[in-house]
């Protein structure tokens, strides 16, 4: 395939914005990006006029949850929660509960449906369904490859199950991991996950080290809530990080999510770890939990990714919120500059992604995996390296993205979903989340 006809935002150090130029792609692979009046097919080679559409990689999402997407417009058990501990209690450790094997699938399928149409092209999902652990995983990942995106998938182990569903929750990670070693596939990644300290005692830390494969990166929510370090510091005597630490679960694989009210001393063991942290700030103002030192953190040359924590997989909603809110949060306009949060977003999700999936994402070059987005946008001023990222601030929007393509293979083409059947998904999710919510309403405390 050769590409023609774009301007190509290829997101490389330093970034480039190229016109006159095609992509070749071959066996999914970026092979050569080559002017355009040089270009001279082979036979076989098909062509794609990009129409002076903007070309640049997928999107990534650092930390989403496909589980909770039946979640949307679903009303909360009893009084509205008054803060993060009721919104666990009263919302998300009750439907997940609710959730079955069918709820999976589909859930996992309206997720993917959004990420396509919204340029999201790789995913790092967390999940949790205590009623059905053993093989969970392998649905969603069966819904991954259907998709044609990339995700990396691990399954929330917490003791607040019992005995029995935090074993269970072991065994599925490291069945998973083990699986995907003796069949791999470049589409599919696995971390092994952890809910959040206060859900996980010093006998479970220490049995999920010991039963991890010796390489394992960890998924795990760290001080989302000032709670997570209070109760750490009433149970343990330490804080969170310092005791996910002592337990080993801080290394260069591993991703924090959130880390909201982390100190100082946490930060320099999360860089001395080489650990990676996602920043959620829709999520954040959501649950009203704060915001996270991002600045501070980008200065320690901690990797502070982009991530979602389960909203719409619109990746660019995620940078205008990121954007605004540390500006509101400090009251200082100079706070989180358009170009930081392109380097969470573009440069550190790019670095963590190709980590994780043992090839080159998130930039176009040579030998970087082909998955592109096509965008519509026509700016009337001008778009210059120095200012992109102020553009897709103020002017990208997803309803601009008209094709999605992962490994050379277009999964929307102008506008049309071609591996998933959006009305057909979307009716059965329908039924479907009826049935979890009446479940999610039954369920005892």
């Amino acid at each position: 395939m050769i590409i023609k006809n774009g301007k190509i935002i290829t997101w490389e150090t330093p970034n480039q914005i190229l016109e006159g130029y095609a992509i070749k792609i071959s066996d999914g692979i970026i092979s050569e990006i080559i002017p355009e009046n040089e270009i001279n097919p082979s036979e076989g080679e098909e062509i794609i006029d990009a129409r002076s559409q903007y070309i640049m990689p997928g999107n990534i999402c650092a930390h989403t949850h496909f589980y909770g997407a039946f979640s949307r417009g679903m009303g909360v058990v009893g009084k509205p929660p008054s803060g993060f501990p009721e919104i666990l209690s009263q919302l998300w450790w009750r439907l997940d509960r609710a959730i079955y094997k069918n709820d999976i699938t589909l859930s996992s399928e309206v997720c993917l449906i959004d990420a396509i149409r919204h340029g999201t092209t790789t995913l790092i999902d967390h999940h949790a369904s205590p009623e059905f652990i053993e093989g969970s995983l392998d649905v969603i990942a069966e819904t991954v490859i259907n998709a044609g995106v990339r995700a990396s998938l691990c399954y929330e182990v917490t003791d607040r199950c019992g005995q029995n569903g935090m074993m269970q929750g072991i065994e599925e990670n490291v069945r998973f991991m083990n699986y995907l070693k003796q069949h791999p596939n470049n589409r599919l990644a696995a971390l092994f996950g952890l809910h959040a300290g206060l859900t996980l005692s010093n006998e479970t830390l220490a049995m999920c080290k010991e039963k991890a494969p010796a390489d394992s990166g960890f998924h795990v929510h760290v001080a989302e809530h000032s709670i997570d370090e209070y109760e750490s510091l009433q149970k343990y005597g330490m804080r969170v990080v310092d005791r996910l630490d002592k337990f080993g679960i801080l290394n260069n694989k591993s991703i924090l999510a959130h880390a909201v009210h982390i100190d100082a001393y946490e930060m320099e063991l999360i860089k001395m770890r080489g650990s990676w942290v996602s920043h959620q700030p829709r999520s954040n103002m959501n649950n009203a939990v704060g915001v996270a030192d991002v600045d501070s953190m980008l200065r320690l040359e901690i990797p502070v990714c982009l991530g979602n924590d389960g909203f719409s997989n619109s990746m660019w909603d995620e940078w205008k919120s990121a954007y605004l809110v540390h500006k509101l949060w400090h009251r200082d306009p100079r706070k989180m500059p358009a170009d930081e949060i392109a380097t969470m977003a573009i440069y550190n999700n790019g670095r963590l992604a190709s980590q994780m999936f043992n090839n080159k994402l998130g930039i176009i070059e040579p030998g970087a995996e082909a998955d592109l987005i096509f965008v519509e946008y026509k700016p009337y001023t001008d778009v210059t390296i120095g200012n992109l990222p102020w553009h897709i601030v103020f002017g990208f929007r997803e309803s601009m993205i008209t094709s999605t393509m992962v490994a050379g293979k277009f999964l929307m083409k102008d506008r049309e979903l071609l591996t998933l059947d959006e009305d057909k998904i979307m009716a059965e999710a329908k039924t479907a989340s009826k049935s979890v919510w009446q479940r999610y309403s039954n369920l005892e405390e």
